[in-house]
């Protein structure tokens, strides 16, 4: 079948095409990759701009998308998923339960009472989430064969406990899923998420080589290793950045919640209902690093201070 292709669509190799995201996959869009084979066709991680497109009839049309495959569970790489209603679904085992309901999806959050109230509505009524009970769970390594082309799931924990890549063969495209290599830096403020996990996981994504590298969010399409690279390095540097901010910042004893009001992720003027819950987990995570490693300590019950640098005592003859 010919389809329509638009502007922004990226075509990767003789059976991929990027299709890149509204405002460049920017957050809630995204970008999502289609992989044609021989005997099916997948998508991966079909996003809000699945929605918008001209040719949507012909995407959603059955038998068009013969599997959707997805990097994690999280709303804006779900919110696509309703348009193949016919195309099995298939993600990481340890993120099943996001794909299969919405109540699995929120214990995936983790959110305060209040915040998942109000964000259920949001996954459903602006990211369009159905659930999927027929849902399939893989394992790290897993490869689904379309007939001559095949996605291998590559295992990278953090981000959520069942995040994934997807490498494409043959012709050599990396789907990176949210380790997006934006300025914003790794996120990892879910009941689900392990900052522990998401470094071992970059590292391990040091270790993927391709030719085309794809990112859901901002970046997009990076071609070759080395700019790959550069742009996880930076990407990477966002973790330290922050908890020397948070070091810097404890210059006297801060509690939790002087932590989560000041702000090491988001800026000050972003207003989703979940920020106060990831700030809380992501420097309750750093603050326990931090102290492990000697650089901060705890001086009162809830009240951390930043520990002065060793000096060299005095010398003597």
């Amino acid at each position: 079948m010919n389809r329509t292709v638009l502007p922004s669509d990226r075509p990767l190799g003789p059976h991929t095409t990027a299709l890149i995201g509204l405002d460049g996959g920017r957050y809630p869009a995204g970008n999502s990759l289609v992989v044609r084979g021989r005997d099916a066709t997948a998508i991966i991680d079909p996003s809000t701009s699945m929605r918008t497109r001209p040719d949507v009839a012909e995407w959603s049309a059955p038998g068009a998308v013969d599997r959707v495959v997805l990097t994690h569970a999280h709303e804006d790489h779900l919110a696509g998923v309703h348009l193949f209603p016919t195309a099995s679904v298939h993600i990481h085992e340890h993120d099943l339960p996001g794909a299969r309901s919405l109540d699995g999806l929120m214990r995936i959050y983790g959110m305060a009472p209040e915040a998942e109230r109000v964000f259920r509505e949001v996954v459903v009524r602006d990211f369009t989430y159905v659930e999927r009970p027929d849902a399939v769970g893989f394992a790290d390594g897993h490869t689904i064969d379309l007939g001559g082309v095949t996605i291998t799931a590559i295992h990278l924990p953090g981000h959520t406990r069942g995040h994934c890549g997807m490498l494409v063969e043959p012709d050599g495209v990396f789907v990176t899923g949210d380790i997006d290599l934006s300025a914003f830096g790794p996120y990892y403020g879910d009941e689900w998420s392990s900052l522990d996990d998401f470094e071992r996981s970059l590292a391990r994504a040091r270790e993927v080589d391709a030719r085309w590298y794809l990112t859901f969010h901002h970046r997009g399409v990076i071609e070759g290793r080395d700019a790959y690279l550069d742009a996880l390095d930076t990407f990477t540097a966002v973790i330290g950045r922050r908890e020397d901010e948070m070091v810097a910042f404890a210059d006297e004893p801060r509690s939790l919640e002087d932590f989560v009001a000041h702000r090491f992720v988001y800026r000050p003027h972003v207003t989703l209902p979940f920020v106060d819950t990831v700030e809380r987990r992501s420097a309750a995570m750093s603050i326990s690093r931090l102290v492990a490693a000697g650089r901060m300590h705890e001086v009162a019950a809830d009240r951390w201070q930043a520990r002065p640098p060793a000096t060299n005592g005095p010398t003597g003859d």
